[in-house]
């Protein structure tokens, strides 16, 4: 009868409410941290090969100039050379055995347990990452300089998103002055804001001791204990070469410190195409890899098998105005390929996606980033960093951009997911029971049971209808992801720090971030 059959798809209807209202363990979601991609391939295996081996040329027969005298050591005692030019060369024999020495896979620990992340295999994660000097303004779409609060604020939201898994600084607190307030002042933000794994990064190698023993009072109140080394929470985003084939001085003497304090970290090689590395897309991945091998090559010297990802950040630039281009499909496909080649000699990937050009979170954000981090994620980076919160090639972040990232980072999840494919999946008998009785899919247990295994459900994304959404105020995503930042922002401050320690660490360092 019409009415029983009303009845039935009301109270199916409703049980799909209910069902989708109600909070489901982390562990049962549709999509988990460590997904496995791998799925898209750009380089064949020769073209692997051929890459490599240019890498390794440029490695043993240019070398790297401005070695440090502690990386010319290493190198040089291992049958490496320094030539008249200062230029340290790396025979193919000793890059292949800190390859072979180098960790293939790690821990990147939350502050919080649960939020630990594996780092390796074809595993994706979503970071965020860079050096933005300014920030959006929702209610003006102007820019205005960042500042340490900013940081702070970044961090919370990020620690409130499910498809963001590590933290990694994103603004420079422009309102600090000294590169040592910076340094300090940059890691308690990130470390205050959120339990997730979180980044930084260094100007003067020896606050990299001062980082850690604040990280140290932080786990245990004591300034004396060495706990980060076994529980390290944070990496460092080391950008410490200079292309074409030269070190960073500060940054690689803030490199061999950082193994010294047991801190995992991002070998970044962020060469520009066609202005400092070659405009050919294969020239910019073999000068990234061999940049990111002579890294890998020191610090394997210097402490093998330390954690580290192979920071292959090949960026592009528009030839017409030599402007970076971070959100081209030429930047998509690089990024695709360092993570491919990567994973394929057997190293720990991360790369940068999501950087689009757009200085709003507009349609030319939302497809720049939908194609880079599509793509990253599918070829299997282990950590797409810059996959967030990033307009303006880099130069701005955006709180509310974070947020609508987030749905697109859990949508792209679902797509490196795949479907599985087994005799309940193909649900021969749920259509034979569906045919037979309701004729209908929505009240039966198994489109309850799947509603939150098998799907990801948009946070701030639209899916009324015309009518509907202008009922709830006609609102875009812009101004829904506002409110989504104000909610989060409401919720109480994050308190895994233990106060004495927090008042311990305040006394010996100069924090300017107000307690909260």
């Amino acid at each position: 009868m019409p009415g029983e059959s009303s009845a039935r798809r009301a109270g199916g209807r409703s049980a799909r409410v209910a069902k989708r209202m109600a909070e489901t363990p982390r562990e049962a979601r549709a999509v988990q941290p460590g997904t496995a991609g791998g799925a898209y391939r750009p380089l064949s295996d020769a073209e692997m090969n051929q890459i490599l081996g240019a890498s390794l040329t440029l490695l043993e027969d240019i070398g790297m100039g401005q070695a440090t005298p502690e990386f010319v050591d290493l190198v040089v005692s291992a049958g490496g050379s320094l030539d008249q030019d200062s230029r340290l060369h790396f025979p193919e024999d000793v890059v292949r055995s800190a390859i072979d020495s180098a960790a293939k896979e790690f821990t990147l620990h939350g502050f919080s347990p649960e939020y630990d992340v594996h780092i390796g295999g074809n595993r994706v994660h979503f970071s965020t990452a860079g050096a933005a000097v300014l920030m959006l303004d929702h209610d003006t779409s102007d820019f205005r300089p960042s500042v340490l609060q900013d940081l702070y604020e970044i961090g919370r939201v990020v620690g409130a998103l499910e498809h963001l898994h590590i933290y990694v600084r994103t603004v420079v607190a422009r309102d600090l002055e000294s590169s040592r307030e910076l340094d300090l002042n940059t890691a308690y933000a990130v470390l205050r804001s959120t339990t997730k794994p979180i980044g930084t990064s260094f100007f003067q190698p020896e606050h990299v001791h001062d980082v850690a023993q604040m990280f140290n009072i932080a786990l245990t109140g004591d300034p004396d204990a060495d706990e980060f080394r076994n529980r390290p929470f944070c990496i460092a985003n080391n950008t410490f070469v200079v292309p074409p084939l030269r070190f960073a001085e500060d940054s690689a003497l803030c490199l061999a410190e950082q193994v010294r304090v047991g801190m995992p970290i991002n070998l970044l090689s962020a060469g520009q195409a066609g202005a400092t590395s070659p405009a050919t897309l294969a020239g910019s991945l073999s000068q990234a890899l061999a940049e990111c091998l002579a890294g890998l090559t020191c610090v394997n010297l210097l402490s093998p098998g330390h954690p580290c990802t192979m920071g292959m950040w090949p960026f592009v630039s528009d030839l017409r105005t030599g402007a970076m281009s971070g959100g081209s499909g030429e930047e998509a496909l690089l990024n695709a390929a360092a993570a491919q080649l990567i994973n394929w000699i057997g190293l720990p990937s991360g790369v940068a996606a999501g950087m689009a050009d757009s200085k709003l979170p507009d349609q030319q954000a939302g497809h720049e980033k939908g194609t880079t981090v599509t793509l990253a994620a599918q070829a299997g980076a282990n950590v797409v960093f810059e996959s967030a919160g990033m307009l303006a090639s880099l130069l701005a972040c955006s709180l509310e951009t974070l947020v609508i990232d987030n749905d697109l980072l859990g949508a792209v999840t679902r797509t490196i997911r795949g479907i599985e494919i087994d005799d309940e999946t193909l649900s021969v008998e749920v259509i034979r029971d569906v045919v037979q009785g309701a004729g209908h899919f929505l009240g039966h247990q198994q489109t309850l049971d799947v509603m939150q295994t098998e799907y990801v459900y948009p946070a701030v994304g639209d899916r009324l209808s015309p009518e509907d959404w202008a009922d709830a105020g006609s609102l875009d995503v812009r101004q829904r992801a506002r409110q989504r930042v104000i909610d989060i922002l409401a919720q109480p401050s994050p308190s895994h720090i233990d106060e004495h320690a927090d008042q311990l660490i305040r006394e010996m360092f100069p924090i300017h971030l107000d307690k909260t």
